[in-house]
């Protein structure tokens, strides 16, 4: 599998095969794939393809606070989960960041996310904040009022 930043083509093909990519949550998915990803964080944008479709994704970005990697989005089309790829994304997105500075990395999911969190937690992440009523720790009010998630770090 080849791993290369994400072009203009690729960005509209996710964008054509969203619902492929997200299913049910695809629009909101929608809403948060923003071309500014690959417009201005285009360098930690990265794509796995099968012969010419992008089968797998990260939209990333490096921290301007501290030095921490931020995935805010990665995804699989389904016919090529549990084929490691989405490791092979993060390792790739990590090693990046090691190149620019950075220490950790760190990504959000919200606690209702039962496979994120999994998907994760099996990349040795920890999960930061107190148990929630399920027992899921979460950091309260993360994403405003109310809006508690679950924030992972790893030290790369």
């Amino acid at each position: 599998m080849i791993i290369q930043n994400m072009s203009h083509d690729d960005f509209q093909q996710i964008k054509r095969d969203i619902v492929e990519f997200w299913g049910e949550k695809c629009n909101i998915i929608d809403i948060l794939t923003h071309p500014m990803f690959l417009h201005e964080f285009g360098n930690t944008a990265y794509v796995i393809k099968d012969d010419q479709e992008v089968v797998a994704y990260l939209l990333g970005f490096i921290s301007q606070t501290s030095r921490t990697a931020y995935v805010h989005m990665i995804a699989c089309k389904p016919s090529c989960r549990r084929k490691g790829y989405a490791k092979l994304l993060y390792e790739y997105f990590s090693n990046y960041s090691k190149s620019v500075s950075c220490t950790k990395i760190k990504v959000i999911t919200s606690p209702k996310n039962k496979e994120s969190i999994a998907f994760h937690q099996s990349l040795g992440m920890s999960l930061l904040g107190k148990p929630n009523e399920a027992g899921i720790p979460v950091v309260s009010n993360y994403a405003g009022p109310c809006k508690d998630r679950v924030v992972f770090e790893k030290q790369i």
